[in-house]
């Protein structure tokens, strides 16, 4: 079969996948039903199922990121503030002059 040939997969969004996931995770219907409702194979499902389950606890285990992202800037301008501070004391001792 040329490369041509081939059928190209298919990438699905994140919100695609989630909603997969969750009508999974409810059982009321079987992979089988649910790939077909959503035009996907069945090993799909249970594999989106299953990551959905390993990741539930670290969701609710950990801060979200845009937290961790403000911190690591918060941290950077304080880093900064230290550092003019110290160049600012540097000059001044310099000035200054040595104080007996």
């Amino acid at each position: 079969m040329a490369e041509r040939d081939r059928p190209k997969r298919r990438k699905h969004s994140a919100e695609f996948k989630a909603k997969v996931a969750l009508a999974a995770l409810r059982e009321d219907k079987t992979q089988g039903q649910i790939a077909g409702e959503f035009a996907i194979h069945p090993l799909q499902v249970g594999q989106w199922k299953k990551q959905a389950t390993e990741g539930l606890p670290e969701l609710f285990g950990r801060k979200p990121e845009r937290d961790a992202a403000a911190g690591a800037e918060h941290e950077q301008r304080l880093y900064a503030k230290i550092g003019e501070l110290q160049t600012e004391l540097d000059w001044l001792k310099k000035k200054l002059g040595p104080q007996h």
